[in-house]
């Protein structure tokens, strides 16, 4: 383990940070300094020169094109942990709230803005902590379109009555910024849907028909980052392991086949990159891969068995 360690830690400001941060024991002020560089070294600082300082939009567009777009390079540095409070991502955050939300989500006659569009926008400015009444105009949108199986659908406006684990997992993403933040706004409504969704996604063992047992689509198991909007197990584990749930037997079936995706070094790979345009790529696909290496580790080190990820010394498994 400590040449796993020793390896995530030799990598980008971001990895860094997420490894200190999720598998080590590391003062809260040493984490926030490096926080705060990953704005100005590796990646980070990378997607922050791809801006157009003008606009404020990334790809000269605000959902599109993807994966360049305003929305998906927000969601992207939010996933890599860089400093909410950094200023190009407040003010891009915003930017988007302003653009792509308004009349209560009815953008047109006939159309209202996508469930799972909305999940991100909970999950992209609430991080930042924006103030703005169209926050909470997003949270009385999602808890109507709540469905009685549990989840939330995007295709709702299609006549779809089951959820969907794509849906479900980007607006859960959402609730819990919006709690950690300290957003109040009908907030235990939120917390019982929230309940309802785990119920909703572990009826299906993360990845499996409720009906028949069956795989529901072979891309679930396939370990990819960023994940985009995409559902797959692992980003699903490691939303699991954020959200302190306990353990659940219906997770196990999931959490087998994190462990046979586990090479013979340690270190588990990036098998599958979602088709689009790109600002670069943070890994090369079939490489061993840091981010499913780190997410797989935290993900074991709350449901997995404590002696297959035991870090280098005696109290590294506290969370800091």
């Amino acid at each position: 383990m400590k040449k796993i360690i020793s390896w995530l830690l030799s990598s980008d400001t971001a990895i860094q940070f997420q490894t200190k941060r999720d598998l080590l024991s590391t003062d809260i002020n040493e984490l926030e300094a490096l926080q705060k560089c990953i704005s100005t070294q590796g990646w980070g600082k990378t997607y922050l020169q791809k801006r157009d300082d003008k606009t404020g939009k990334w790809g000269n567009g605000l959902y599109g094109p993807k994966w360049i777009s305003t929305h998906y390079t927000l969601l992207d540095l939010r996933n890599i942990g860089i400093h909410p409070e950094t200023p190009q991502y407040k003010e891009s955050a915003e930017l988007l709230l302003d653009e792509l939300w308004f009349n209560k989500g009815k953008v047109r006659k006939d159309r209202w803005q996508d469930v799972c569009v909305s999940g991100m926008f909970l999950h992209i400015c609430c991080y930042a902590k924006i103030k703005s009444d169209k926050i909470y105009e997003i949270v009385d949108y999602l808890i109507e379109k709540h469905f009685e199986d549990g989840g939330w659908n995007c295709m709702w406006q299609a006549g779809h009555t089951h959820s969907s684990l794509h849906t479900t997992l980007s607006v859960l993403e959402g609730i819990l910024d919006y709690e950690r933040n300290g957003y109040e706004y009908r907030l235990d409504e939120l917390l019982q849907q929230r309940e309802e969704a785990h119920e909703f996604i572990l009826r299906h063992h993360l990845y499996k028909s409720d009906k028949t047992g069956k795989v529901i689509k072979s891309s679930f198991t396939m370990l990819s980052f960023p994940s985009r909007w995409y559902y797959n197990i692992l980003r699903c584990l490691d939303y699991f392991q954020s959200v302190d749930l306990p353990y659940d037997e219906r997770m196990q079936d999931a959490i087998d086949v994190l462990n046979r995706k586990r090479r013979k070094n340690g270190r588990w790979p990036v098998q599958h990159k979602i088709p689009g345009f790109v600002h670069f790529d943070m890994e090369k696909p079939g490489s061993d891969s840091r981010w499913n290496t780190l997410r797989a580790l935290r993900v074991l080190k709350k449901y997995g068995n404590p002696s297959t990820v035991s870090l280098m010394t005696k109290g590294e498994h506290k969370k800091t």
